[in-house]
């Protein structure tokens, strides 16, 4: 395979008359500019088999092009937007006969492919929008010179890509494991402890891999490439801590968040670091930090204040080609100093509740008027969580809650409202809650007793199915999203992505079916249909369908797996 990048200023000026000999994997030349990454930085060559990175303008596109010289060719295209959204498009057109049979073995001219570009467009394969690291890969490729197109709409920006005909056997960006979340095992005032599953990469295949850490409080990553975007030139990666360091990754206080204790001191933990030194400058830092801690799977991170809500983020970064691939990121708010036992809700807002494995959480509600009713709305993501709420010390309700769940009690004047949640003995337990006293401020949309999604196994095709759902009195706004699966895909894997808290703001916009508003004022009747098509025969589906309330927030159906007919 042969890649050339062929930026549209080139095709207008004149080219030299000397032919130019493209590399190629079988080059004892290409081996070495493969070694020396600089050469490929900006350069109009994409290798086969190495990662390269490069930079857009602003609405300025860049134009990459390679070769298939063979029919039925493997290839793989890889595309990672680092600090923005990027808009990428992969085409292909058919090569002279010349150049793609049995021949000398010798590319054609760069001169004579570029005036193949411009005589005659390519037929589209694939095209993405977004900041996801998004993927095209086909097992029997036809020959042909593919075209990369690139854009980014919102601003200057870094991207790497990565293309090869050998994906089976180059295998560059570590594998995750069959569960690739991230565990809060323990939470405190100022440690979070996190455990990950290792990469087959390096339990299996025996490959270098280390494990590197990022921490911030506003959001998770996609990439690293997006981390490094993120930080300043000063915010290089830290070397693993050394024996005796291991729960000590590094001191907080150098990067914004303040450290009342001196524990970082008294285990010299970076007690000689130069690099910190330069820290104390008046350059404005981001609250965001990165660790490389070797081949460990545990890891507490320390120093972090008391009631603050953190995001962490994993990557197995492959050390023989620095290339990386992200665990499913995840967030933990650390426990609030000792005499502050409750979190104070507001009426009328949702607050978000990270609860530990087996762990409580306390919440105090005190309306500040009289009211004849209050009402609790529960929403929890994951698995279960139970309630318990007391009036001026008498117990109202405990009821254990799944999904959605609403309560109404009984008010009183000047009452306190105490709340305990209970989370489960699962895993750490995730929620959002509301209060208010005001009837009419749902937050939350209705939903039925049954929020399975039903498919019609007669009208199955092979490029289509037929779902149905049940809907409510009220009107709601509901959206349908479909993702292609594995076929080994099952129950279990399932379940782990059940976070029913991910509104469609989370998914792909090419997942999104449709989106349409359903209901009945008979309950009986309020049940609604839709047929999905232009699927793949004999492929799997992963289907969801999102309930928005009026208060703009989504819950998630249980999700169904779906396989279209492969033969009709």
């Amino acid at each position: 395979m042969l890649l050339l990048r062929c930026p549209l200023l080139l095709l207008l000026l004149p080219l030299s008359s000397r032919p130019q000999k493209l590399p190629t994997r079988d080059e004892e030349l290409f081996q070495m500019q493969i070694r020396d990454k600089a050469f490929f930085h900006d350069s109009s060559v994409i290798p086969d088999g190495a990662e390269i990175s490069s930079y857009l303008f602003r609405d300025t596109p860049k134009r990459y092009f390679f070769v298939v010289e063979e029919d039925n060719t493997p290839l793989a295209v890889t595309v990672t937007p680092c600090d923005a959204p990027l808009e990428w498009k992969l085409s292909v057109q058919e090569l002279p006969e010349e150049t793609s049979g049995e021949g000398s073995g010798e590319p054609e001219p760069l001169e004579q492919q570029k005036q193949q570009i411009t005589n005659e467009e390519g037929t589209e394969l694939f095209s993405y929008k977004g900041n996801d690291v998004e993927y095209f890969v086909s097992s029997s490729s036809p020959s042909g010179l593919y075209q990369l197109d690139l854009l980014s709409t919102e601003k200057d920006t870094h991207f790497k890509v990565y293309a090869t005909t050998t994906p089976e056997s180059d295998q560059p960006y570590p594998e995750l494991p069959y569960d690739p979340r991230i565990d809060v095992t323990s939470l405190g005032r100022t440690t979070v402890t996190l455990a990950w599953k290792p990469s087959p990469t390096a339990s299996l295949l025996k490959q270098p891999i280390q494990y590197c850490i990022v921490i911030n409080k506003e959001h998770n990553f996609k990439s690293l490439c997006a981390v490094e975007a993120k930080l300043s030139s000063d915010d290089a990666f830290m070397m693993a801590p050394k024996p005796g360091l291991d729960f000590s990754p590094f001191d907080f206080a150098h990067f914004g968040f303040p450290s009342d204790n001196n524990s970082g001191k008294e285990r010299g933990f970076l007690k000689s670091s130069s690099k910190f030194g330069r820290q104390t400058s008046s350059k404005p830092r981001v609250d965001l930090h990165k660790v490389c801690i070797g081949n460990k799977n545990i890891f507490t991170v320390s120093d972090l204040k008391p009631d603050t809500q953190y995001y962490f983020d994993m990557f197995a970064v492959n050390t023989n080609t620095n290339m990386s691939t992200a665990y499913v990121g995840t967030f933990a708010r650390t426990k609030e100093e000792a005499k502050q036992k409750t979190v104070e809700l507001k009426d009328g807002k949702v607050a978000d509740v990270f609860i530990k494995r087996k762990g409580a959480k306390f919440l105090r509600f005190a309306p500040v008027s009289s009211h004849q009713k209050v009402t609790f709305s529960v929403h929890s993501c994951l698995d279960a969580v139970q309630i318990q709420v007391r009036r001026d010390g008498k117990l109202l309700l405990s009821q254990n809650v799944e999904g959605v769940r609403q309560f109404q009690l009984r008010g009183k004047a000047k009452a306190k409202y105490l709340i305990r949640l209970k989370g489960s003995k699962k895993g750490a337990s995730m929620l959002k809650i509301l209060a208010t006293t005001r009837p009419n401020k749902q937050s939350f949309p209705s939903l039925p007793e049954d929020t399975r999604i039903k498919a019609f196994d007669k009208l199955r095709t092979c490029s289509s199915v037929t779902v149905a759902w049940l809907g409510t009195q009220e009107r709601n706004k509901f959206c349908i999203y479909k993702r292609e699966v594995d076929d080994n895909y099952n129950e279990e894997q399932k379940k782990r992505e059940q976070n029913q808290c991910l509104g469609p703001d989370s998914r792909k916009k090419s997942e999104k079916v449709l989106c349409k508003y359903f209901h009945s004022q008979n309950i009986q009747k309020a049940v609604t249909t839709e047929t999905i098509r232009g699927l793949q025969p004999g492929k799997s589906y992963l289907l969801d369908v999102y309930v928005i309330g009026h208060g703009g927030h989504s819950v998630k159906y249980q999700s169904k797996l779906v396989k279209t007919r492969k033969f009709c």
